[in-house]
């Protein structure tokens, strides 16, 4: 068996945890805390501004690219409407050089002046 030996008073003090080595700090939901933004406003408020400008950037990120998306969908429609213009401006042409043609062939035969 083994003994225990007593411990002397100035051994138990040395061993002893400090108080507040054993406190446990509760987590914050800010990386700064009051004491510290108090002791420097300038890097509290520097702190700050990086997360909104970090938010702004974000969401004028997905706001681009909503608007993107949106142009995209309308630049289709506006190239089928200029197909479709296309084709009837060539129908047209096709039409009137028909009609030329006629109306130059009743002038040569008189039926016309």
């Amino acid at each position: 068996m083994t003994t225990v030996k007593p411990i002397k008073k100035s051994q138990a003090k040395k061993t002893a945890t400090p108080k507040a080595a054993t406190e446990v700090k509760a987590p914050s939901l800010m990386p700064i805390s009051f004491k510290d933004f108090s002791k420097d406003p300038v890097k509290g408020m520097l702190f700050l501004v990086l997360i909104a400008i970090g938010y702004l950037y974000v969401d004028g990120k997905m706001n681009y690219t909503s608007q993107i998306e949106t142009q995209a969908k309308k630049i289709q429609m506006l190239e089928v409407r200029i197909e479709n213009l296309g084709n009837q401006l060539r129908r047209s042409d096709s039409t009137l050089a028909a009609a030329e043609s006629k109306i130059a062939v009743l002038q040569q035969l008189g039926k016309i002046k």
